[in-house]
């Protein structure tokens, strides 16, 4: 059952914390908007993905264990990516096999985090929103968001309710960008290769804006977008859905 007043703990997630607070201040209007209660927990720090992906499995059970102990008491925890989302929802319990009591509160942690859109979609069951936008948009599946939480549909449906807004669907939607946290750094040809594809599709769009709800991939696609000279602006989709549209595009501008 769903609290009257849900007291939801905000994970930022390093990307947004670092180079797009705005982000996060688009997620917390749309979850205050929705009746929540909105907490940020100064303890927080990185869901620990990087040394994940790495095999550095000591360290990201340090961080995990200081994660879970930021994000007690909450009813829910939300998070701004469908990776990070996913690393503390599919991963956390697994880490602490063989530590019964740690992993009893990773789970309770995973059981209770979710995506941003998702939630807001799936949880509070929230059908549209307040915002307008006059121009197309085109939509970027990101890997973790789809295939591990299932995050497809929801944010096309609240997209559908922004004033002005027209979705154009991006052609092979549903494919990698090349970022892949260390993928892009270990295998730079390849992922060099496949987000100069993916940029061939978005301008092929000639949408206004290329959104997505991970912020690790729209960097990666506004620097290849903005080193083809193309016209294109990327934004998180929480800040079209917020209305939040005063800060530059990703890749663009003072701290983007």
């Amino acid at each position: 059952m769903i609290p009257s007043t849900p007291n939801v703990g905000l994970f930022v997630t390093c990307l947004v914390d670092l180079f797009r607070p705005s982000v996060g201040f688009a997620a917390v209007e749309l979850l205050e908007a929705a009746g929540c209660r909105v907490t940020v927990p100064a303890a927080q720090t990185c869901c620990g993905q990087p040394a994940y992906n790495m095999g550095d499995r000591a360290d990201t059970r340090e961080i995990a264990r200081q994660t879970v102990k930021a994000f007690q008491g909450f009813d829910y925890v939300v998070v701004p990516s469908g990776s990070c989302a996913a690393m503390i929802k599919e991963h956390y319990p697994a880490l602490f096999t063989g530590e019964p009591e740690m992993q009893s509160q990773a789970e309770v942690l995973a059981e209770k985090t979710h995506e941003l859109i998702s939630f807001l979609a799936d949880v509070l069951k929230v059908e549209g929103v307040d915002a307008q936008y006059r121009g197309t948009v085109t939509y970027h599946d990101s890997c973790s968001g789809l295939r591990e939480l299932g995050v497809k549909q929801q944010p096309r449906r609240l997209l559908a309710s922004v004033e002005g807004l027209e979705l154009v669907e991006l052609q092979e939607a549903e494919v990698c960008c090349g970022f892949g946290g260390t993928f892009c750094v270990k295998y730079p040809e390849v992922s060099n290769k496949i987000v100069e594809t993916k940029a061939e599709h978005i301008e092929g769009s000639q949408a206004d804006l290329l959104l997505a709800g991970d912020l690790g991939c729209l960097m990666n696609m506004a620097g290849k977008l903005k080193r083809r000279g193309a016209k294109v602006e990327a934004r998180h989709v929480a800040e079209v859905l917020a209305g939040k549209l005063d800060a530059p595009a990703i890749g663009e501008g003072k701290g983007s």
